[in-house]
């Protein structure tokens, strides 16, 4: 039988580990939670369970109070910081905060640039993701929802189909020219975790609670976490100095006090919508979202010499420009606390 050490040396002699080499000094890091309700409940059947494979069984009832959701936030302080307010990532559906963090082929992530830009940074698992936690299921929520890698290589824009059974010759069925780092797929759908289509009062609130822990600041945000921003900053616009939004899974409704407001925004569009009539429709969206507001900017990256951008703008090989585009962007707010 082979043991968990060869295993672990095999595979890490065919797919070595990734590096991460930007190099800063910290002044402060740490985590804490906001949100979070008291949920009860009454009605479960206690049962004898195994709690450990050598252990003896146990009584476990699941009768009685459970939080539920809370947010998860982790920080990073640059020493020294340039920058006055602080920038909150929030991550898209099915995902969690490490898509901010290392790529999936091991280059530094969004997190780690700006920091090393002199930002505050906040990464966030929004409600029922990652170390968030969940509530018990199906006690409290209904069975979540998970995508599979074909789906989100198709959804995502990596390549327009990927047919079930043909993972290993993925790198076949991607669009020609593509920036997302194919070899690296594995480790993505890594990332993806089940997500509930019924939480997002819960999550919205959270995401207020951070805004009120961290006081006014900037919002870089990504496709369902946009969905997010924008009712946050429409809610709270005395907590929110600017909108960085990365493909924005959709526009909500909004109030037109907020369409009205001077709050700077960026929208960035990434490569292939025209290959997508899903990612079409929602083009026009924002493209028509933006013009409607004199102080948002639609930049599409095409336009801007970055081809070949999938879904996942801050994973591919260009997210070091698109970085650089963001802060540039930045630099030319009059942004103050």
């Amino acid at each position: 039988m082979q043991t968990i050490t060869s295993l672990a040396k095999q595979m890490h002699a065919q797919r070595p580990l990734p590096r991460n080499d930007i190099g800063m000094r910290l002044r402060g890091m740490g985590s804490f939670h906001v949100g979070g309700y008291r949920h009860s409940i009454t009605h479960g059947e206690p049962r004898m369970v195994q709690l450990t494979q050598t252990g003896h069984p146990a009584l476990f009832d699941p009768n009685g109070t459970y939080m539920i959701g809370q947010m998860y936030v982790q920080y990073f302080l640059p020493d020294p910081h340039q920058h006055n307010l602080p920038l909150l990532m929030w991550h898209g559906g099915g995902l969690t905060g490490a898509c901010w963090e290392t790529t999936p082929d091991g280059r530094p992530g969004f997190r780690d640039i700006f920091l090393a830009g002199g930002w505050d940074v906040f990464v966030s698992d929004a409600v029922e993701r990652g170390r968030s936690g969940f509530a018990p299921v199906p006690d409290v929520w209904g069975p979540p929802i998970s995508q599979t890698i074909e789906t989100v290589f198709e959804r995502f824009r990596i390549g327009a189909y990927l047919p079930k059974g043909e993972l290993a010759r993925a790198s076949q069925h991607v669009y020609p020219g593509t920036a997302f780092p194919v070899e690296a797929l594995d480790r993505f759908a890594a990332q993806m975790v089940p997500r509930w289509t019924n939480t997002n009062g819960y999550i919205l609130d959270a995401y207020l609670e951070e805004l009120e822990a961290t006081g006014p600041a900037v919002i870089l945000a990504h496709s369902q976490g946009c969905v997010f921003a924008l009712e946050a900053a429409a809610r709270r616009p005395d907590l929110v100095a600017a909108l960085v939004l990365l493909e924005p899974a959709a526009i909500p409704e909004l109030p037109a006090s907020f369409i009205a407001a001077d709050l700077p925004m960026l929208v960035m569009l990434g490569d292939f919508i025209e290959r997508s009539k899903r990612w079409m429709k929602m083009q026009r969206d924002i493209t028509r979202f933006v013009s409607c507001n004199d102080h948002a900017e639609l930049l599409q990256l095409p336009e801007h010499g970055l081809e070949g951008n999938s879904h996942m703008l801050m994973m591919d090989r260009t997210s070091d420009k698109v970085a650089e585009l963001i802060m540039n962007w930045l630099a030319k707010q009059e942004l103050s606390v």
